[in-house]
């Protein structure tokens, strides 16, 4: 099967249905998706080193995470992966264990090989992730990088709702269970979180640094009890089901107890009992806005900022404060 064939039966020229898959953006969309069609009923499938050789193209992105073990990067690497196919792009996946260093190895692996590339939470510094990047096309997702594009979840206002709803319920003193020093993500959560505290005239402790996993939660545990508050925001789920964990083994109780608010909502948000007050994340909207920014990136396009907002969802791990604490 060539692609003469598909091009006599579609009625179009052999050189539109090459460009229907090396130049995909610069077909009608009906003629394009027509001869997709053709080509996959016909069971056609373009040869990619060819078509690379002929376009400079590897067909290849790639995605590096800091962690693929933390719940929230898996739904994060699908959405990717799957706006990544509409391209007829390849996903080349890569783990820096959250390690900064291996960020820049990684990289300096896997550039010769990929069109672009997109940076999930990167631990680097900013300046050795520009020294890193280079000229390569490149999209960081959740941290905002001078000069590159980027997308982010903006947690501010549904943290701040949060707040609200706990100060609602009476919570007064507040814990801020703060995420991994390195990570962009966590200083914003921390802003928004201390923004809403002295704008609510609230008593806020800040607990931590703390590893964002289960093991760094279950470490938060007795920081939370040994700081009297009643409520505390976690720096993502994870973090917060091994608060969960911990605060069992010290025989307290989430929410009669401590009221606790985690952020991403990831699976186990939702599976974990009591099931998680979080922030939800648009994550499939942050692998899709990923991929369009990545494709104006390859194509010389100017960097854009893409800030999408969380939301709060509420669920069993908030109540009201204890009994006979008093609120001031």
């Amino acid at each position: 099967m060539t692609i003469y064939s598909i091009a006599q039966e579609c009625g179009v020229s052999a050189s539109t249905v090459s460009r229907a898959f090396t130049r995909p953006d610069i077909v009608n969309d009906d003629v394009r998706e027509r001869i997709h069609a053709v080509a996959k009923r016909l069971g056609y499938q373009p040869n990619k080193a060819a078509r690379g050789l002929a376009t400079g193209r590897a067909g290849m992105v790639g995605l590096l995470v800091p962690d693929i073990t933390n719940p929230f990067f898996p739904p994060l690497v699908r959405a990717i992966q799957q706006a990544a196919s509409v391209q007829d792009w390849s996903v080349l996946l890569l783990d820096a264990d959250e390690v900064a260093d291996e960020e820049t190895e990684l990289v300096e692996q896997v550039r010769a090989q990929v069109d672009g590339l997109i940076v999930a939470s990167p631990r680097s510094p900013d300046a050795d992730l520009e020294d890193t990047l280079g000229d390569l096309p490149a999209v960081v997702v959740n941290r905002v990088v001078a000069g590159r594009p980027s997308v982010v979840c903006d947690n501010s206002a549904a943290l701040t709702a949060a707040g609200q709803h706990l100060h609602q319920l009476g919570h007064r003193r507040f814990a801020l269970l703060r995420g991994p020093e390195a990570s962009w993500a966590a200083r914003q959560r921390a802003e928004a979180i201390r923004g809403w505290a002295l704008a609510a005239g609230v008593e806020l402790v800040e607990l931590g640094d703390f590893a964002a996993s289960y093991e760094g939660g279950r470490e938060a545990a007795p920081a939370l009890l040994g700081s009297d508050a009643t409520a505390a925001f976690a720096f993502d789920d994870l973090m917060a089901c091994g608060v969960l964990a911990g605060l069992a083994e010290a025989g307290r109780s989430v929410p009669d107890d401590h009221s606790l608010v985690g952020c991403d909502d990831v699976l186990l948000a939702q599976t974990v009992t009591p099931s998680l007050t979080t922030v939800t994340a648009p994550v499939g909207e942050l692998g899709t806005t990923a991929i369009e920014l990545l494709h104006a990136a390859m194509r010389g396009e100017d960097a854009r900022q893409v800030r999408l907002d969380g939301t709060l969802t509420l669920r069993a791990s908030t109540g009201a404060v204890p009994a006979g604490v008093v609120s001031r």
